[in-house]
């Protein structure tokens, strides 16, 4: 069949908004990175509501699938701005985790009075194709005992029999590299074509350590988005994908910055 060149692109979108709660264009951050396969991480999906994923999916042409990870509550409206917050992503003075724009797992509980003023949901990820995948699983992480949430991975595969993964690590503080060992050990072999993507809140050189036979395909400073000064989210694909080009994308207002990579890749 040939070459089959895509761009694949992996965003942590916050929830569609900022550290005050102030939205931004999602379906326009996302149309504006033109890719084939879109690996997202930290999609909000309100109770009894269209998930962000398919807002997004149906807006622009892709078949999502959507992996939740924990309840979320998402607050409806923004956080007041305090002296000195005005150029800034959050405030300045950061509200305890149970009071933020968006609080996830354990640090907030069903029927607690401080969730007025809040929706309730779901906080997963999300890979939209374009075209429908052929097969998907889930690849479980567990839950380290330091975290708010159990961990896992998305594996798609698509019609081209590119495989694509896509994930949201632990911070390494809390012991990801135990969920990396056990990512590795589920990943497609290295002589198939396949991605690996997402916030993996660790720098790359000992990610890479961590998956032997896997390359970056874009390297830049993606967090924290208004003045990035470490790349905690990753591209990575296996030996028979040859990258094109990579780079960091600024748009959206998450916290982070999306990664983008044009690739290509023989189909048998």
């Amino acid at each position: 069949m040939g070459e089959t060149r895509l761009i694949v692109a992996t965003f942590n979108v916050h929830a569609g908004m900022d550290g005050f709660g102030r939205r931004y264009d999602l379906i326009e951050a996302c149309r504006s990175l033109g890719a084939d396969v879109l690996i997202l991480q930290e999609v909000f999906a309100p109770v009894g509501a269209t998930s962000q994923a398919a807002e997004i999916a149906s807006a622009l042409g892709y078949e999502a699938l959507e992996l939740p990870l924990s309840r979320s509550w998402r607050t409806r409206d923004e956080l007041p701005a305090g002296v000195g917050d005005t150029d800034l992503w959050e405030p300045h003075k950061p509200y305890p985790r149970a009071g933020r724009a968006l609080r996830v797992g354990r640090y907030i509980r069903a029927g607690d009075s401080e969730n007025a003023g809040y929706e309730e949901g779901t906080w997963g990820l999300a890979v939209l194709t374009r075209g429908s995948p052929v097969s998907s699983r889930t690849i479980e992480l567990g839950h380290l005992r330091r975290d708010f949430t159990a961990r896992a991975a998305l594996s798609v595969t698509l019609a081209s029999g590119l495989q694509v993964v896509g994930t949201h690590m632990a911070h390494s503080t809390h012991g990801s590299p135990l969920h990396l060992r056990r990512l590795y050990a589920a990943l497609p072999p290295r002589d198939m074509p396949a991605v690996l993507g997402g916030d993996m809140n660790f720098w790359g050189p000992p990610i890479s350590l961590a998956l032997p036979g896997w390359h970056r395909a874009a390297l830049g400073k993606t967090w924290p988005s208004q003045r990035p000064r470490h790349q905690l989210d990753h591209l990575f694909v296996t030996p028979p994908v040859k990258v094109l080009s990579g780079s960091v994308a600024r748009l959206g207002n998450s916290d982070h910055l999306p990664l983008r990579a044009e690739i290509s890749y023989e189909v048998s």
